[in-house]
């Protein structure tokens, strides 16, 4: 009788454990990650005949925009991630000061977050024409007769015809304009959980303010500034729909842009099935390839060992 209790006890003990609040979330990262994922997994390494084997691999390697899109992948998300962070840091430095009208900069620099991806597209696409507001600007302002007289530019110029890194560079600036702020909200947070005292203490001692930012205020909310920039690296590497938005498909193409063409677009080709869970696997193994070794170069010091 006694064990029989105690069984029951301990089965009742479960279900009152804290740990049974995890498990909707378990199952959701279950149904909607896990088995999808080993299902594309399965799919990858089988080819159209049933053979189990590198064929889909060695498709896609040979597709002929594998490359292109593997490079402006790795472009984009170096380039926008050191651009963006610089940027953040130097507005979320600016928004800490609580200078007058903090508060109107600080809602001024998020509305771009608040903005769809759908709705960032729409609004260059409106722009990048010749026709477009961005021509308009530089017209009005006299721009445009300065960029005419340097011969950096003859006419109007039609934004949407460039192509290659120029074009790559463009979607770099137009996804620092709507992301920055979310980088920046992160590091501003850091800012504002640090304690003044320790960069006051520095100066005291002869460092100066520049000194003293690099070397107690930077390493003190570094786990602030990691945080944003891993973040913001997975959402690099994923990049597509700005790109597929100003310049269709195949233009500009990037490893989760190939997916989605691959399920839309050519979804009664014989091999695209496979292709797109081929892709689909590769660029998971580059997320978690590039995430691992971003973790390792900032892993450093903890914040009560900084020097």
């Amino acid at each position: 009788m006694d064990e029989r209790l105690v069984s029951r006890q301990k089965k009742k003990n479960i279900f009152k454990s804290p740990y049974m609040l995890l498990v909707p979330a378990l199952l959701f990262y279950l149904i909607f990650w896990f088995f999808p994922v080993m299902a594309s997994l399965f799919e990858s390494f089988t080819s159209t005949s049933g053979t189990v084997g590198l064929e889909n691999f060695k498709m896609m390697f040979n597709e002929s925009l594998f490359i292109k899109a593997l490079i402006n992948t790795l472009i984009f998300t170096g380039v926008s991630l050191m651009l963006q962070f610089i940027l953040a840091l130097l507005v979320a430095v600016l928004a800490n000061r609580k200078f007058k009208g903090s508060k109107l900069f600080l809602f001024i620099m998020l509305i771009p977050m608040a903005l769809p991806q759908s709705a960032v597209g729409i609004l260059w696409n409106t722009g990048l024409v010749e026709s477009g507001w961005i021509n308009s600007l530089l017209t009005s302002t006299g721009i445009q007769s300065v960029l005419e007289v340097l011969n950096l530019a003859s006419g109007l110029t039609i934004w949407k015809n460039v192509s290659g890194i120029e074009a790559v560079l463009m979607l770099i600036l137009i996804d620092t304009w709507t992301v920055m702020p979310s980088v920046m909200i992160i590091i501003l947070a850091g800012l504002q959980n640090f304690n003044e005292e320790y960069k006051e203490a520095a100066q005291v001692f002869g460092a100066t303010k520049f000194q003293a930012f690099t070397d107690i205020v930077i390493p003190i909310i570094k786990p602030s500034i990691i945080t944003a920039m891993l973040l913001r690296l997975i959402s690099g590497l994923q990049v597509w729909l700005i790109g597929v938005m100003i310049f269709g498909f195949n233009n500009v193409p990037f490893l989760v842009e190939r997916i989605v063409y691959y399920t839309d677009k050519v979804r009664t080709g014989v091999n695209s099935y496979k292709l797109a869970n081929t892709y689909s696997i590769f660029t998971l193994s580059v997320v978690f390839l590039v995430a691992f070794i971003f973790v390792k170069l900032t892993k450093g010091k903890e914040r009560g060992e900084v020097k």
